[in-house]
């Protein structure tokens, strides 16, 4: 919280210095006092007029107080999909900030935001029937963070396992331009680390078991030099060189 708090005032900064015509000064204060409910609903009205439904803050006040939301077991009623609402208005805020003018100054929500999401990801590829609801979700965190290489590699894995094997081919390209366009590994905040350990693994498994040993072998080498210090990664890497 105390590091969105610092985000928040900085995206208020900037926009005082350029002038812009609306501040959004009154989200803030109601996400700086905890007044999540208010804050949605305050935002939301904002995205419905016509002089503002095209500023991307808005969205992103949206995106946190859901996110803040969907922690609290008296909001779980009301807001049973805080979660994924979270995650669709975190969308709707990157289509709106073309020039990622507030973007990186919220870091450390995109950070958690991608965290939560993993976790919820990873456990519904557990399930076969959980499919189309992880298929939802990398294609959402692929739309608010397109640069995070993970989860590109993840939705690839889910469309070949939901027989959408063109889109698979398209999200394995975006990764791998992802991963270029990123640079080296270890420059990747940690939770992106993780989630491309991750993405890599379950990448790797999938085309093992269809018999794509050398695709296998050639995701699994990108990995080489920044993830042998991990066992689930290692064990991988020596089975398959």
């Amino acid at each position: 919280m105390r590091t969105f708090l610092a985000a928040a005032l900085l995206a208020f900064s900037a926009f005082t210095a350029t002038a812009q015509k609306h501040v959004y000064e009154d989200l803030l204060v109601l996400y700086v006092d905890e007044e999540y409910e208010k804050c949605l609903a305050q935002a939301e009205n904002y995205t419905l007029k016509d002089d503002t439904r095209r500023d991307p803050l808005p969205y992103l006040y949206m995106s946190m107080s859901l996110f803040e939301m969907s922690k609290d077991e008296k909001y779980a009623e009301d807001y049973a999909k805080a979660d994924r609402d979270a995650l669709k208005y975190a969308e709707k805020y990157r289509k709106k900030d073309k020039e990622l003018e507030f973007f990186r100054n919220y870091e450390d929500y995109w950070a958690e935001l991608n965290t939560r999401a993993m976790e919820e990801g990873e456990n519904l590829m557990e399930d076969p029937k959980g499919m189309s609801k992880a298929k939802s979700l990398w294609d959402a965190m692929t739309g608010y963070y397109p640069e995070n290489p993970g989860p590109w590699l993840m939705l690839a894995v889910v469309q070949y396992k939901s027989n959408l094997a063109k889109e698979g081919d398209l999200s394995v390209k975006a990764f791998d331009k992802a991963l270029a366009d990123a640079g080296e590994i270890k420059t990747l905040p940690p939770d992106q680390r993780k989630l491309l350990k991750n993405a890599i693994i379950r990448y790797a498994d999938y085309q093992q078991s269809k018999g794509m040993r050398d695709q296998a072998k050639k995701y699994v080498a990108l990995g080489k030099d920044d993830f042998m210090d991990q066992p689930d990664f290692k064990g991988l890497y020596e089975s398959l060189f």
